[in-house]
């Protein structure tokens, strides 16, 4: 990232802990924490709510302080890694990549503020 940056990790991991919930499904749940490899970086963990027991793991880093890039890290269902590429996790998966993106975009009142 080449813009200057005047976030500090803990506050923006405090932030999208606290916002992100508002953009999951009602029952799901999600722990966010700094990625350590990546100042400008989250690791986002959702469990998926219902009966299948799936838990998706996401890295999250901006790339501006707008934009960010989401990538699917690992999904486990019952605690064993899963098929990425079954119908039913592609679909859970974009769903979360939205709604994270959905996220950032209401936390660009602290990454970008006018």
């Amino acid at each position: 990232m080449n813009e200057e940056w005047n976030v500090d990790q803990g506050t923006l991991v405090n932030a999208w802990q606290e916002q992100l919930p508002e953009y999951l499904n009602p029952g799901d749940s999600t722990i966010v924490q700094a990625d350590l490899a990546d100042p400008y970086g989250l690791r986002i963990h959702i469990n998926a709510e219902g009966r299948q027991d799936y838990s998706f793991d996401f890295q999250c880093s901006y790339l501006d302080r707008r934009e960010v890039k989401v990538e699917l890290v690992d999904v486990e269902r019952e605690g064993l890694t899963v098929n990425e590429q079954s119908e039913q996790v592609q679909n859970l998966t974009e769903d979360y990549v939205r709604h994270i993106h959905e996220c950032a975009q209401a936390l660009h009142r602290i990454t970008n503020p006018s």
